[in-house]
């Protein structure tokens, strides 16, 4: 094997977070060596990923896009295309493209004390190199690429027609003038609803139980603040204006379930057509915010149903036929094509094999550091961003400035290494990274490192305590440094 290089910083990801991350880096600590490392052939991570109809982001453009790099755009819910595109130009304006390294798939990483530095083997057009580095960033997201959710849907062997999964949608899948049923609920189920209601005969979303659908208002009313004010100061006040409607609308629905689960019932009741029951389809059994709500941009997923052109089916499937699928309250729904967007196969780390001088680190059993770092991990970050309370790029961009801040401090006091160290593990109580009782990251959780009740291990949800601290908080609680 051979050498390809030594770094300050390799980045594991060219996807958003990666590039905010190097961005991070560039920008306060210019005189470190980095390079970014991508598995892929391309920039943009999940929106390189995922092609399937009507794949958009779930949160507004002026907060999931970068606050370097103000993302202009009519539509406060973007295509994933736009999405992919708005970061390779971000990363080629300003200089970061050049640093990524496509095709190196990440395979292992090992800390080797005796030299202060993590040693990566990667694989590069079926061949092994070593890449060197001091501290390491992970941007690989918090779900498996490689590898969809496993489904378990009885009697699915048996159906004739076609069955695709979001994840890895076929290029040439043809689903126009044919019946389909999207057997799932969240953010891809909503998106894929409307997106193939336009040309398919019919279109069936099938739910166990349902979820909240939030219509929101997608084209821009700031006709006045692009009249009087510079493109840039009106970017940052539609930044903050988002901000602090997913905030406070988040904190609103935690701190009056029953309150906010009435609004909704009488807000979605304007949306649906006559003959369309909002009980149960869309009468979730749990508070808003207990799982992640799934924007609805203009009202779209709304309008097959009015048309006739799709309905929502609320049951459990008994099995799959031939021809549809059978629930075990008798109803049966014919089907062409089944897509399963059951969830996701959650992973942090890019399922990589991490060791600490030759020793397998046992990721699910650690908890994280102020939502960055690992617990007993030397010189290495997470970042990982928000799934509720406001957009990923937030969370994200305050890991990686509180990142950045930390290498900062070793090099101003002539620091070599930081480790994250529990000091009484016993006494803390395990909680989820992120708040939310989702079944995918309940079942995801066996890949997942915790959180805990007390700083500072605690989740992170609220971006601006998160974007204060990153900037100004105590480095030095349950962390050991050493030169």
């Amino acid at each position: 094997m051979s050498i390809e290089g030594e770094f300050d910083i390799i980045i594991i990801g060219a996807g958003i977070s990666g590039i905010n991350a190097a961005y991070r880096v560039q920008k306060a600590l210019p005189n470190h060596s980095f390079s970014i490392i991508e598995a892929r052939s391309a920039v943009g991570g999940t929106w390189d990923l995922f092609r399937y109809p009507g794949i958009r982001t779930d949160s507004d453009a002026h907060t999931y896009g970068f606050s370097w790099h103000p993302y202009h755009t009519k539509s406060q819910f973007v295509h994933g295309s736009s999405l992919q595109q708005y970061i390779i130009d971000a990363a080629t304006q300003h200089g970061i493209y050049q640093h990524v390294r496509f095709g190196h798939q990440l395979v292992a990483a090992d800390w080797s004390s005796s030299s202060g530095s993590w040693r990566l083997t990667i694989i590069v057009h079926c061949q092994k190199i070593i890449m060197n580095a001091r501290f390491i960033i992970f941007a690989t997201g918090y779900f498996d690429y490689n590898n969809a959710k496993p489904i378990d849907i009885p009697g699915l062997e048996s159906f004739q027609g076609a069955v695709a999964h979001p994840q890895f949608w076929p290029e040439n899948l043809v689903y126009t003038d044919r019946k389909v049923v999207v057997i799932g609920s969240g953010a891809t189920a909503v998106s894929l609803f409307p997106a193939m209601a336009e040309t398919a005969t019919h279109v069936t979303m099938l739910q166990r139980s349902p979820s909240y659908v939030l219509p929101l208002h997608s084209g821009s009313r700031s006709t006045l603040l692009k009249a009087v004010l510079p493109r840039s100061l009106e970017h940052r006040i539609k930044r903050y204006a988002w901000l602090m409607i997913m905030m406070s609308s988040y904190y609103f629905c935690n701190k009056f379930p029953s309150l906010a689960s009435k609004i909704y019932r009488v807000f979605i009741k304007g949306y649906l057509p006559s003959g369309v029951s909002e009980n149960p389809h869309f009468r979730p059994e749990y508070p808003p915010f207990a799982q992640r709500p799934n924007a609805c941009p203009n009202g779209d997923f709304f309008r097959p149903l009015e048309s006739g052109k799709a309905t929502v089916e609320t049951g459990v499937i008994d099995t799959v036929k031939s021809n549809g699928i059978l629930l075990k309250s008798e109803i049966f729904i014919e089907a062409d094509l089944i897509v399963t967007a059951t969830g996701l196969n959650l992973q942090m780390g890019g399922g990589v094999d991490i060791t600490i001088d030759g020793k397998e680190y046992d990721l699910p059993s650690k908890f994280m550091w102020n939502g960055v770092m690992l617990q007993d991990l030397p010189n290495a970050s997470m970042i990982v961003g928000y799934l509720t309370s406001a957009s990923w790029t937030l969370g994200a961009d305050a890991a990686a400035i509180l990142t950045c801040r930390l290498i900062q401090y070793l090099e101003k006091n002539q620091f070599a290494i930081t480790i994250p160290r529990m000091k009484s593990p016993e006494r803390l109580a395990e909680r989820q990274i992120w708040d939310l009782k989702s079944n995918y990251l309940f079942a995801g959780k066996r890949n997942l490192p915790n959180a805990s009740d007390r700083a500072p291990w605690q989740a992170r949800s609220n971006y601006i305590y998160d974007y204060l601290f990153a900037r100004f908080g105590r480095l030095d609680e349950c962390m050991e440094f050493s030169k």
